[in-house]
């Protein structure tokens, strides 16, 4: 269904306008898709790559092809959710094999090592966009991916990778608007990034910390904790809780029950982070100079 068919409530003037700066910036998108013609959309299953895929699909059909890059740093559960939306709206969709534990840059876990994973899936995306006859691959980079510390930003440049979302001048929160209007079911979906983020930098990235990533965030899920992290620092896990779902996680007999849960992931400390989650916490130890040397 489209945003078009949707007339959700509007509380106030504020959000009156914010909502009609959205749809005027999505008109935009959509005459981007119609003058690019064809694309291959880089779909992670989140909630910008989602949105494109939504957006694409309603204005070039089969023109538009959906690919997920599948490896061990993807979420379990993130496969699942991408197989429904993928069914309930009919993106034309396609799984591809990434290889990026490969790469020995990679697996070192140094700040820079979202670029040896988008290297690697535009890499592969660019032989099947070429074989199969399509000039554009995009992204779901947003307006707000400009102001954070992006090195994966660094290798969509390399391969010409388009960002639609950024020519359009869409940000995070408008995303999530118009995905709503739109029905999709991600549009409040908590952001997901790879399982590789949640490892320490420095910390060598192997297929059993991701697992045990993977294993201890499905914990918090059956436990109903619903904006989280697992952060992995070797034998130490520290969990990232939302806010607002802290004093829950307090509770003596649920803390006793998830450090007991954990220790059989094979951690020795289990820690909760006072200051609850927030996006992009293992790049709190990279300084400014760092950060401006790698991106």
């Amino acid at each position: 269904m489209s945003y078009h068919a949707v007339h959700p409530m509007i509380k106030s003037v504020e959000e009156e306008t914010i909502a009609s700066d959205a749809v005027a910036k999505e008109e935009r998108l959509r005459k981007i898709f119609r003058e690019l013609d064809s694309v291959v959309v880089a779909y992670s299953g989140g909630v910008d790559s989602s949105y494109v895929a939504y957006v694409a699909n309603e204005e070039l059909g089969p023109r538009a092809l959906c690919i997920t890059g599948q490896s061990a740093s993807l979420p379990a559960y993130q496969g699942e959710e991408i197989d429904r939306v993928v069914r309930q709206f009919g993106f034309r969709h396609e799984i591809i094999q990434t290889e990026e534990l490969e790469n020995p840059g990679y697996r070192a876990n140094n700040p820079d090592r979202c670029f040896f994973c988008k290297d690697e899936l535009y890499t592969r995306l660019e032989s099947l966009a070429q074989a199969r006859g399509i000039p554009h691959i995009v992204d779901g980079s947003t307006v707000d991916d400009l102001d954070d510390y992006r090195p994966g930003r660094k290798a969509a440049t390399q391969h010409a990778v388009r960002s639609p979302l950024i020519e359009a001048g869409l940000n995070k929160s408008e995303v999530r608007e118009l995905s709503r209007r739109a029905t999709l079911p991600t549009w409040d979906k908590p952001a997901s990034p790879c399982l590789s983020s949640r490892i320490a930098y420095g910390t060598t990235v192997t297929i059993e910390r991701l697992s045990k990533v993977d294993r201890g965030e499905e914990i918090l899920r059956e436990f109903g904790f619903r904006e989280f992290r697992v952060r992995h620092h070797d034998k130490l896990v520290r969990l990232e809780i939302a806010p607002a779902e802290m004093e829950r996680i307090l509770r003596k007999d649920l803390l006793e029950e998830i450090a007991r849960r954990f220790r059989e992931l094979g951690f020795t400390y289990i820690t909760l982070d006072l200051e609850g989650f927030r996006s992009g916490s293992m790049n709190e130890v990279i300084t400014e100079p760092a950060k401006q040397v790698k991106a």
